[in-house]
């Protein structure tokens, strides 16, 4: 079945009208790529995380049927496996991943987990009451060809 389009949002301090994927400090969940979400609250707190302000950008994503999709569709051990290693530093030769986001709180577990300090069963218990996220990362030239910028609007925090 062919996916449909839809509308992600990537929160940063800037417009992003032509994304990129960029090398960072950090491993991210799903390794190095350009990150968007399907929530706009999200893409909200990914905007305002430094500063109190920052810029959502829209995009028309465009499913490519002949990309390479890895698609989570809720936290399992499959999921959690997968995090590990990409965190850990290890590169996928998937085009695009799309699950649920480890937040600041279940990254502190799957730490605590890949230290050794937790075990697995600790882990499901602690992340089990976390509220749903969501993320789709694009780690190729091709699969940034999928995203369509519509728009960018500044956005604060509203504290």
């Amino acid at each position: 079945m062919l996916e449909k389009q839809r509308i992600l949002f990537h929160g940063s301090k800037e417009i992003v009208e032509f994304p990129e994927i960029r090398m960072a400090k950090f491993n991210k969940d799903f390794y190095f790529g350009f990150y968007c979400t399907l929530l706009s609250e999200q893409a909200h707190r990914w905007a305002i995380r430094y500063t109190g302000s920052g810029v959502i950008n829209e995009y028309m994503y465009i499913p490519d049927k002949t990309l390479k999709i890895l698609k989570f569709p809720e936290m399992t051990e499959e999921w959690l496996d997968f995090i590990v290693k990409c965190r850990s530093g290890k590169k996928h030769s998937y085009d695009i991943v799309e699950g649920p986001m480890a937040n600041d709180t279940i990254f502190n577990y799957i730490q605590n987990f890949i230290d050794g300090k937790i075990s697995r069963a600790a882990f499901w218990e602690l992340a089990k009451f976390k509220n749903p996220t969501h993320q789709i990362s694009f780690h190729t030239i091709n699969a940034l060809t999928t995203l369509k910028f519509r728009k960018g609007y500044e956005v604060y925090d509203e504290k």
